[in-house]
């Protein structure tokens, strides 16, 4: 059987510069089944799924359900649900966790200090904390939105819960169906796509050692998608590894092309040249829709590390290499 997963896998479309965007990440416990838009197609009240949504609206905050792996049983009425925030920036990650027998709670959180990293307005209206264990492994299951999540991603989080990964969880949408099964790891909200068990423990294991693993990579949440593809870019010319050493600190132009700024936290910067392409042929890009389209895709054009003027006659070092990169 066809899906979009398989097409995109026969096709090789690269992963890096697709991951959803968010600097923050809310995260609601909801047992029982999900619809396409779940946060207003679920058991949760669809009133405050609304409000949510509208409460989140240009924060920064991306809001998502989440549930265990396995038999998705919805007890009914009230029951204790855990809540997780994650803000993914460099150097400010953090994550911490509450639970609520009332998700209307949420509502009184002020989403545009959450989004700008501020955790105390959390840890106050509900009791949070700083989560104390592995990170989260969260994998799409959300078969309403795109069978393709519930074919290869249940399974995915079926197996880590299985295997005793405590961080396993599914979790409604993290965009690129066509690359599932997909995963992001919380908190510093790096996206992976083709994921398996196998490469998941790697990934999670390296990051319990601060180390970032960039094969199957899409990006860090925390960048719009120029700047996830030029910060993969740098980070796998250099091979580094550590979660917090890049960041992209100006991204000038506009589509179809950019010129992205990262720096090093030892002080090191690169100018990266991204543009912005199709993946050919056309196909359906999503299970879920019958239309033809060419996924957008970005091209890391050029990788030139910055010197500081006078420090070499032209200001510049040579290109480290161009790379392809895909949206």
């Amino acid at each position: 059987m066809s899906t979009c997963a398989t097409v995109s896998r026969a096709l090789d479309e690269p992963l890096s510069g697709t991951a959803a965007t968010a600097s923050t990440w809310l995260l609601l416990e909801q047992p029982g089944p999900w619809g396409a838009r779940a946060l207003t197609s679920s058991r949760l009240d669809p009133e405050v799924g609304r409000a949510l949504e509208a409460a989140a609206e240009g924060t920064g905050v991306r809001v998502a359900l989440i549930r265990r792996p396995g038999r998705h049983a919805d007890p009914g009425g009230p029951s204790e649900r855990r809540v997780y925030a994650a803000h993914t920036v460099p150097g400010r990650a953090w994550l911490h966790t509450a639970s609520t027998r009332d998700p209307a709670e949420l509502l009184a959180l002020d989403f545009r200090a959450l989004g700008a990293g501020d955790h105390h307005g959390f840890d106050a209206v509900l009791g949070g904390r700083p989560h104390p264990g592995d990170p989260l492994a969260l994998v799409c299951t959300n078969g309403k939105r795109d069978r393709c999540c519930a074919l290869l991603g249940r399974p995915l989080a079926a197996e880590l819960a299985a295997s005793g990964v405590e961080g396993a969880w599914e979790v409604t949408h993290l965009g690129g169906h066509r690359f599932s099964p997909t995963l992001l790891v919380l908190p510093h909200g790096y996206a992976y796509g083709r994921a398996e068990a196998h490469s998941v423990k790697e990934i999670l294991h390296s990051l319990q050692e601060g180390r970032i693993v960039t094969e199957g990579c899409r990006g860090r949440s925390a960048w719009e998608r120029p700047g996830q593809a030029a910060e993969l870019a740098v980070r796998t010319s250099l091979r580094e590894e550590a979660p917090d050493a890049l960041s992209v600190v100006r991204t000038e132009g506009g589509a179809p092309r950019w010129d992205v700024t990262v720096a090093h936290a030892d002080g090191r910067h690169w100018r990266v040249v991204v543009a912005q392409g199709a993946s050919l042929p056309p196909r359906e890009e999503s299970c879920g829709t019958s239309v033809l389209g060419a996924p957008a895709r970005m091209d890391v054009v050029s990788v030139r590390e910055l010197v500081p003027a006078g420090a070499t006659a032209g200001g510049s070092r040579a290109a480290v290499g161009g790379s392809r990169a895909a949206a």
